[in-house]
């Protein structure tokens, strides 16, 4: 097994990579704590971390398979795993799938996307055939369309759903908008994106003996970072770290020092010990968390460490809408959200797109837009006030169905934020 001890890999690394060894050049010849070390730049990890060239590797691309990666910069990268760093990867994370609910013989269908160097349906598909218990993959992907992947998950009478939410949210608006129900479905295994209250609506409405539950908190850059962590009250954002693959960190936004007490969020810093090619030793995971008890036990996942827009002087964040619209929305009318930033007349300005079921009248949306728009305001009174001054636009609500809400044809994700602000 590829894993190894921190002080190890810390000296692999300086020995073979150019990027490492500039970076521990002032640190003494052995370390052990993994506070001695310095967190990774990401502009300069990546800057380094080119296909030609390359100063991170710690070997020449002779044997790997390669992925395309945003990182959490959004400019795709490219991320390189050896055949037995993939093997234990995959492994790990299959067994997590035990945790979130995988059975002896469930029929699991694959809807996470594929090609392009995307790397989610391959890895849900190897991870489901290194489980350590009996299944059926269904490899049917994200791109197929919506008929056919019913077809199939009901002649196969697919057990578990496994894709993206926003993926799950299409078909069961589909069912739905049909009035039909997949009862024999029997968990939604999500990943990529956080499940909302108002996506789960939604998904109880077309599988209703389903539960939704993470199927693991992994990425393609940072690796594995946290298998589920189900329990009674069914917090799908805890996990807890792949001992003794990973080791997890939440560090003091100021301080930068780790946070060790519970409920006391950071933001996410990850160290791969089965990792030698591409290390990754103290990489950002671009998420904030929480520990929910001692430091290095279970966490709880609280967003995007930069989830969020800027709309002239205001800042504004994904968690802000879906606060608003959950406090607003008492009818569960609200099936998906997505902010649009716009310019016009010389000023920024905010769209809230809210997606519905069909069949809701537009004088109760009306009245709910209003309620949104007041709670949002109340909560940042930055952008009313900025809106009195002349610097922005009022906050606008516009109605969809969640299948036009946009999303990343090559991941399947929804796109939170939509800036659609000229750049020339």
């Amino acid at each position: 097994m590829p894993v190894q001890q921190f002080s190890d890999l810390v000296r692999f690394a300086r020995d073979h990579s150019p990027f490492y060894a500039e970076l521990y050049a002032d640190l003494p010849p052995h370390v052990s704590r993994i506070t001695d070390v310095p967190v990774v730049d990401q502009d300069a990890f990546w800057a380094a971390n080119t296909l030609h060239d390359n100063r991170v590797l710690t070997a020449p691309l002779g044997e790997a398979v390669a992925f395309k990666t945003g990182g959490t910069t959004g400019t795709p990268r490219f991320s390189c795993y050896t055949r037995e760093e993939w093997r234990e990867f995959v492994t790990a994370f299959g067994s997590g799938m035990v945790d979130a609910g995988l059975r002896p013989g469930h029929r699991v269908a694959d809807l996470f996307y594929a090609g392009e160097l995307y790397a989610s349906f391959l890895f849900i598909l190897d991870s489901l055939a290194h489980a350590p218990v009996a299944n059926v993959r269904l490899p049917i992907g994200g791109g197929a369309p919506v008929d056919s992947t019913l077809t199939t998950i009901e002649d196969f009478a697919a057990d578990v759903l496994a894709g993206t939410p926003t993926t799950l949210c299409r078909l069961a608006e589909h069912l739905t908008s049909a009035g039909r129900q997949l009862p024999a479905v029997e968990f939604l295994f999500f990943g990529g994106e956080a499940l909302f209250e108002d996506q789960r609506r939604l998904l109880a409405a077309a599988f209703p003996q389903a539960t939704p539950r993470s199927l693991g908190y992994a990425s393609v850059d940072g690796g594995l970072l946290g298998r589920p962590v189900p329990g009674p009250d069914e917090d799908t954002r805890t996990h807890r770290p792949f001992d003794p693959h990973t080791l997890v960190e939440i560090l003091d936004d100021t301080t930068g020092e780790p946070i060790r007490e519970a409920g006391r969020p950071g933001r996410v810093v990850v160290t791969q010990l089965y990792r030698s090619l591409m290390p990754v030793i103290r990489y950002p995971a671009g998420d904030r968390a929480e520990w929910t008890g001692t430091e290095g036990g279970a966490f709880r996942i609280l967003g995007r460490a930069e989830e969020g827009v800027r709309v002239g002087p205001v800042s504004l964040y994904g968690q802000d809408v879906t606060n608003a619209v959950a406090e607003a929305d008492t009818h569960g009318s609200v099936t998906g959200t997505q902010l649009v930033v716009r310019r016009w007349e010389g000023r920024d300005g905010l769209v809230l797109r809210l997606a519905t079921a069909p069949g809701q009248g537009p004088a109760g949306l009306e009245l709910l837009a209003e309620a949104v728009v007041t709670g949002l305001n109340t909560a940042r009174p930055l952008y009313p006030d900025s809106v009195g001054a002349g610097f922005v636009h009022p906050l606008r609500v516009e109605w969809v169905r969640h299948r036009d809400l946009v999303v990343n044809p090559r991941t399947g994700k929804l796109v939170r934020v939509l800036d659609e602000r000229p750049t020339s």
